[in-house]
């Protein structure tokens, strides 16, 4: 049920008098229900609750933690179709994508359940005393990671699930032992609502402390704005533009105690067309990128956004063919009339750009809120020139930079900003010949496909779903998979403290079967 109401811990509440919508972009009108903006007093109730919650949250076991986290997966698949419906209500997305990513959802719930349920991810290191070492003792020594604190998420507009609620960035931090506050997304606020119910009821069922988890609404950037000042906040995740990122990111550094804010932001993941590996499949490669550009509507963090080839017969053959098969895809609907909006304007800006040519504008009659897709060109000698190119147009865009040789492609590699994809597209022997060329593609990128499509994220241990900045704000970390925990932690260690005074990840008879780091050695045996 919604309400349109704040939790705040395990309460609704609805104190403010600021109210909104969200929008139908399917149908073009407002659904029915009212949600109230969290007032001040709000926020701070949440993050007192949060930051109160914090110190029982952060000692309890990985099996208790594994049993909330499943609680919640459990939830969200009892909302059953109340769930997909609004989902589809507030997005104008189909059925089937909305329970892919309920099943996203769900499964990396599960998986950090898994996590913390077998241990190892504190990465337990242990260098034992060495008290006849001379000239001097060595200390016993005992390293771990530990929460850092109360974790502020900003729900993203593009993924009402996965990277929202509940979705990646929650699940880490709930893992690692710190309590969450959701900024839920004015655009899906009742998905928002079903989701937090759901995380509700399993922190009530498994015996949560009250706090764990707030959902507070906000139809604007003031709430956003206010948790990440907040001095109980210890943390931000956040996915969405550079401009919100970067905004989120000033803030936190300029707090009296700053916090690290963890931004998924903007990336228009470079595609470099080697000329034998495009030779070979040209048509293929047209067809598969054509549905990659405009899947979703182009409203894919890893959307394909800019192809660089080699200027040649081939690469105009696969210009006019990937022109020709972008046009015979139907357009769809956009998330919202805010984006539909953004879209065409920063489409237009980018082809207002002088030496741009446009090879294909879809000019067929739309539906309301759906994005007419595009495909541009222009040589590489203009687009090196022209910082206005190198922008993401967030939406179903894309644009080809031929280049007159590999050194002018290599050179434009090296001048892209930060990117979380990169795409080549060779032949193995391309790729030998070419060292330099994928190594300067690899130093702009935080992973790179080969003979594929940017577009889909795996989530599993193996995958960065980052880069350098401003794809994110710290390449070092993932906001996909289990290592995304790694954002939410701190290293800390004990010295020469007693046995029996240990986290049990750290003593020596190691209760937990852990596998942990000791004198060096990787093992799961007790120190004898």
């Amino acid at each position: 049920m919604i309400t349109g109401k704040n939790y705040i811990g395990n309460r609704l509440s609805a104190l403010g008098n600021k109210t909104y919508r969200t929008f139908n972009p399917k149908l073009n009108i407002e659904n029915e229900h009212t949600f109230i903006e969290a007032s001040q007093d709000e926020i701070d109730e949440a993050a007192a609750l949060a930051a109160e919650a914090f110190k029982t949250f952060r000692t309890i076991s990985g099996d208790r933690k594994a049993t909330f986290l499943r609680a919640i997966a459990d939830g969200i698949l009892d909302l059953g179709d109340a769930l997909i419906d609004t989902y589809c209500s507030e997005t104008g997305l189909p059925k089937g994508r909305a329970e892919g990513e309920r099943g996203r959802t769900v499964f990396q719930l599960r998986t950090f359940a898994d996590l913390v349920e077998e241990g190892s991810w504190v990465e337990a290191s242990i260098d034992t005393a060495l008290p006849d070492r001379t000239p001097m003792p060595k200390p016993d020594l005992r390293k771990m990671s530990i929460p850092i604190g109360p974790i502020v998420v900003f729900g993203a507009s593009n993924f009402p699930l996965a990277y929202s609620t509940a979705g990646g960035d929650t699940a880490a931090a709930l893992a690692a032992g710190c309590p969450v506050i959701v900024k839920s997304h004015p655009m899906h606020a009742g998905t928002g609502e079903l989701v937090a119910s759901a995380v509700v009821k399993a922190a009530k069922d498994t015996g949560m402390p009250n706090g764990v988890f707030s959902n507070l609404n906000s139809s604007g950037i003031e709430v956003g704005q206010q948790l990440v000042q907040h001095p109980e906040v210890k943390g931000v995740g956040f996915t969405g533009s550079i401009r919100g990122g970067r905004a989120l990111y000033d803030l936190a550094a300029q707090r009296d105690e700053p916090i690290p804010v963890f931004a998924e932001m903007g990336s228009i993941n470079p595609v470099v067309l080697l000329p034998r590996g495009l030779k070979k499949d040209k048509d293929k490669w047209a067809a598969t990128y054509a549905n990659s550009i405009t899947l979703g509507t182009g409203q894919f963090c890893t959307n394909p956004g800019l192809l660089l080839g080699i200027k040649g017969d081939d690469l105009d053959e696969f210009v006019q063919k990937l022109a020709d098969e972008i046009i015979k895809i139907e357009p769809s609907c956009m998330l919202h009339p805010n984006i539909v909006g953004a879209y065409e304007k920063n489409k237009s800006k980018a082809l207002e750009q002088p030496a741009l040519s446009v090879v294909a504008d879809y000019d067929g009659g739309v539906a309301e809120n759906h994005a007419r897709q595009a495909l541009t060109t222009v040589d590489g000698a203009s687009f090196l020139n022209n910082p206005t190119l190198h922008q993401e147009v967030f939406g179903p865009f894309s644009m080809v930079v031929q280049c007159k040789d590999v050194k002018e492609l290599e050179t434009v590699i090296s001048k892209l900003e930060g990117q979380l994809t990169g795409t080549l597209i060779a032949t193995d022997d391309e790729v030998k010949e070419h060292r330099s060329l994928m190594e300067a593609l690899q130093n702009r990128v935080g992973r790179i496909i080969f003979n594929g499509v940017p577009t889909g994220v795996e989530v599993c241990p193996s995958m960065t779903h980052g880069g350098p900045y401003p794809a994110s704000t710290d390449s070092r970390f993932t906001a996909v998979g289990i290592h995304s925990i790694k954002r939410w932690v701190r290293p800390f260690s004990f010295q020469d403290w007693p046995n029996g005074l240990l986290p049990d990840e750290l003593k020596n008879e190691n209760p937990l079967g852990i596998g942990r780091l000791v004198n060096g050695e990787w093992t799961h045996a007790k120190i004898r």
